[in-house]
């Protein structure tokens, strides 16, 4: 690869790397599915780097490949007869992965609290739970979600607003929420 596309290769994926990454991950659930994920999307992008120069934000030009790319990668997984056992949960994997700041306790329960929510996540469906992750976990928008997913905004506000109500239900089912917990529409104020 010559110097030149390598610098402008660099120059035009690199400012993305971490949202993409993260994208990754939500979409994968781990760091190894993460990482060749995240790996095949740059592989596919610098063969494709002749389309990635004329695109005006290559932030969801990228993030839409790498979507189709794990709808891909889900369906060919989804055709094979093999079963992968959970090999359980590891302190480096999901929420309860993120490093602490040496409070035991406060540790200790951030991770029981993490352990609750990737229990009720996992209550969801796939649709739900990837939608509820980009937004409410990742902050992308519901017309950047449609631009990912290529699902109608409609159809995204609709699962979003079944995921969160299937996560209430959930936590409120096993106590970790409770009704007064929840935040009311009186409780906020106009914008």
């Amino acid at each position: 690869m010559s110097d030149s596309l390598n610098d402008d290769f660099t120059r035009l994926v690199k400012p993305h790397y971490e949202r993409l990454y993260a994208l990754a991950w939500r979409l994968s659930g781990g760091p190894g599915e993460a990482e060749d994920l995240f790996q095949e999307l740059m592989v596919k992008a610098l063969s494709g780097m002749d389309r990635l120069a004329t695109v005006d934000d290559p932030g969801p030009w990228l993030a839409r490949m790498l979507y189709n790319l794990f709808v891909d990668q889900h369906r060919r997984f989804a055709r094979r007869r093999l079963f992968i056992v959970d090999e359980g949960r590891l302190n480096a994997d999901g929420l309860a992965g993120f490093p602490g700041d040496s409070n035991p306790e406060r540790d200790s329960r951030d991770r029981e609290l993490a352990r609750i929510l990737e229990d009720a996540l996992a209550t969801l469906g796939e649709e739900h739970r990837i939608v509820l992750l980009l937004h409410d976990a990742d902050g992308y928008t519901i017309k950047e979600i449609q631009e990912l997913t290529g699902t109608p905004s409609g159809t995204i506000k609709s699962r979003l607003h079944r995921a969160r109500l299937r996560m209430r239900e959930t936590l409120e089912a096993d106590g970790t929420l409770s009704r007064a917990d929840a935040c009311n529409s009186s409780d906020l104020e106009p914008v």
